[in-house]
């Protein structure tokens, strides 16, 4: 299939043999990028300049996340399930939903400010469906609740083809792709979608927000085939809202098209940015309009006051998930062309995806291989100074000791 590296790809598309990579060209190719400029592109391109990473340790990075979560009030299970989720989106490479951001929520949205339950207990209520199961999640941290419901899924595909877990009265459960990413390598496609946990984007054609990034990720076992598993996995706006903070925290402008400030004017400095602009138009609108649409038949409630203060007192605030698994055995048919199994079927198929004159495109997921690729040669996981700065404000936090640069391994990448 060609060169399908990273760097080949995006050099092709920002530089031209005469323009050499320099941070000026870098900007104004990436302003000619289309509006709507796929995610899983995004999360890579404002990481392509060369750029210094610390090697921390999974211990040492583990170790900390735990000791965060176990003095905001989570129990050993909780904090188990955080700290496993955070260290596998630092893994990947998935610098907006790592644990910097999974505390900064805890601290703003979660239980600093009295609205996610330390050590909540899920109710789970009957079904006449036996493949199917609806949770009250009771505003227990989202990582242990979507790492259960998941597992669920799992069970019930095993047993039924397929099995699904709806929430009501959830928190925040971070990146998407991780859980269908690991029920993928598991064996099983796998779908999740949720609203998030403020309505931070505003409508095609609106100025206010009163959606949320609401995201959508698939994860499909293609690693049979392919090397890695398909990962689908976007936030219905242009960039994520953690995207926008790690810009800020770095110092880097935001791409057209991104975000609006408080006067509903677009706006590419991610100081002045407020809300978030659905990626692709009236597409993306469209994809996140999905989620609160979901979330409307399972229970949740109006947008616009979830993660705020105020709003009649019978109104709910919290957010909802929905977790779908399915086994590939139960959707396999029996007339392959030429024989094929389904594994060798989903290989003809995308190696004709990616055949004559296609053969520098990316596949979903393939990003994430890679960063992970580069975080097992490495042995540890991948920070900037800027995020080492971060995590230090955690461990004071906690009164952890303070990470020295010193002490860690670094990689120019």
């Amino acid at each position: 299939m060609g060169d399908i590296s990273i760097p080949s790809i995006l050099s092709k598309i920002l530089f031209s043999p005469s323009q050499p990579r320099h941070p000026a060209n870098f900007q104004t190719k990436l302003s000619c990028l289309p509006f709507d400029f796929p995610l899983f592109f995004l999360q890579t391109i404002g990481d392509f300049m060369a750029e210094t990473y610390y090697i921390v340790p999974h211990k040492k990075h583990d170790s900390l996340v735990t000791q965060a979560y176990l003095q905001r009030g989570y129990d050993a299970e909780e904090a188990r399930a955080g700290t496993w989720f955070c260290s596998r989106a630092a893994h990947y490479g998935i610098r907006t939903h790592n644990a910097l951001k999974a505390i900064h929520l805890d601290d703003v949205l979660g239980s600093k400010v009295g609205r996610w339950v330390p050590q909540a207990k899920i109710k789970k209520f009957p079904s006449r469906f036996a493949a199917s199961e609806v949770w009250n999640g009771n505003y227990k941290l989202g990582q242990a609740v979507a790492v259960d419901a998941m597992e669920t899924c799992i069970k019930l595909a095993d047993k039924y083809g397929t099995g699904m877990v709806s929430v009501d009265n959830a928190t925040h459960y971070l990146w998407g792709g991780g859980y269908v990413m690991d029920a993928a390598l598991r064996g099983y496609i796998a779908y999740t979608n949720c609203t998030a946990a403020m309505s931070e984007v505003v409508p095609f054609g609106g100025k206010t927000a009163t959606i949320g990034t609401n995201p959508h990720s698939w994860g499909f076992p293609t690693q049979d085939a392919i090397g890695f598993p398909i990962v689908v996995d976007w936030a219905t706006s242009t960039v994520a809202m953690g995207r926008v903070q790690q810009f800020r925290r770095e110092g880097k402008p935001l791409p057209p098209g991104c975000a609006v400030d408080a006067e509903g004017r677009e706006t590419t400095d991610p100081n002045q940015a407020v809300a978030l602009l659905p990626f692709g138009g009236h597409k993306g609108y469209g994809l996140g309009l999905i989620n609160e649409i979901y979330s409307a038949f399972i229970g949740g409630s109006l947008p616009t006051l979830r993660g705020r203060d105020g709003g009649p007192e019978n109104e709910k605030k919290g957010s909802t998930f929905f977790f779908q698994v399915i086994h590939p055995e139960a959707i396999q048919g029996n007339n392959f062309a030429q024989g094929r199994s389904q594994i060798e079927n989903i290989r003809a198929v995308l190696h004709n995806v990616l055949g004559p004159g296609n053969e520098n495109c990316l596949l979903p997921g393939q990003p994430e291989a890679r960063n992970g690729e580069l975080s097992k040669k490495n042995g540890g996981l991948l920070f900037t100074r800027a995020e080492i700065d971060e995590f230090n404000h955690i461990a004071a936090s906690v009164n952890e000791p303070l990470w020295n640069l010193d002490e860690f391994k670094s990689v120019q990448i």
